[in-house]
């Protein structure tokens, strides 16, 4: 079958994984209608269908491509999680999209880095008891580029006034701090935060362990192995 091409930056959204006092993660994703568009666009929209059914009680999505050189229907299948808003429709959209990666859609966002946004007092809304992003603050992607193993290997994240938040590569701004800690302890919290790293099973345990180690965020060794953990775990 023809190879469905990577990801533009505009078919790629943020959404936020958990928000800090003083920053957030994000993670990047793709939306059904981007399968839907690449399906058109790769195979024809005749050469493909999608199907639904209930199996152990679990919704999956069937994604069948007609492959022109076996003269076969080729079929890739993958369940859906409830959404917190539209149970039917949020796990019927899920499923479809997981489907989609099956096929090989926007794959290459499992290689995505760790990514930390850096935040502002007032880009932090703590109405409800807990942090939240301030509805105000949005953020898209404006730039990315792959290597030949089809890998994230740039990538630049702007806000919704334009100003460039997030790039791969680069350091981040830093918050402030009262002094700078020594090499010697750089290197001691370093080891102590590999091997806690090592232990994690989600991006849940990786959140802990990056709160853990606040003075270890600017440091370019501790966001490689939070980027690597990342890419183990093969979070979307």
């Amino acid at each position: 079958m023809k190879e469905i091409r990577l990801l533009r930056a505009d078919e790629i959204e943020c959404r936020v994984q958990s928000v800090k006092s003083n920053g957030c993660v994000l993670l990047l994703y793709k939306d059904a209608r981007t399968d839907m568009n690449l399906l058109d666009e790769t195979f024809g929209n005749g050469n493909w269908q999608r199907s639904h059914e209930v199996i152990n009680g679990n919704l999956f999505c069937n994604i069948d491509i007609w492959d022109v050189d076996k003269k076969c229907w080729v079929r890739k299948q993958d369940v859906g999680v409830e959404s917190n808003t539209e149970k039917e429709k949020g796990q019927a959209s899920d499923a479809f999209k997981r489907a989609g990666f099956n096929v090989g859609i926007g794959r290459e966002l499992y290689t995505a880095p760790f990514i930390w946004i850096n935040l502002t007092a007032d880009e932090v809304d703590n109405s409800k008891g807990k942090p939240s992003l301030s509805f105000k603050v949005k953020f898209h992607v404006s730039k990315i580029g792959y290597n030949d193993k089809r890998e994230i290997v740039e990538l630049e994240i702007k806000d919704q006034a334009g100003k460039v938040r997030y790039t791969l590569g680069a350091e981040q701004p830093k918050q402030k701090t009262a002094k700078a800690p020594a090499k010697s302890e750089i290197e001691s919290h370093m080891k102590q935060a590999k091997e806690a790293i090592s232990k994690c099973k989600s991006l849940k345990d990786l959140m802990v362990v990056w709160d853990t180690f606040k003075n270890l965020q600017g440091v370019a060794e501790f966001k490689n192995e939070m980027t690597n953990a990342k890419k183990r775990l093969g979070t979307k």
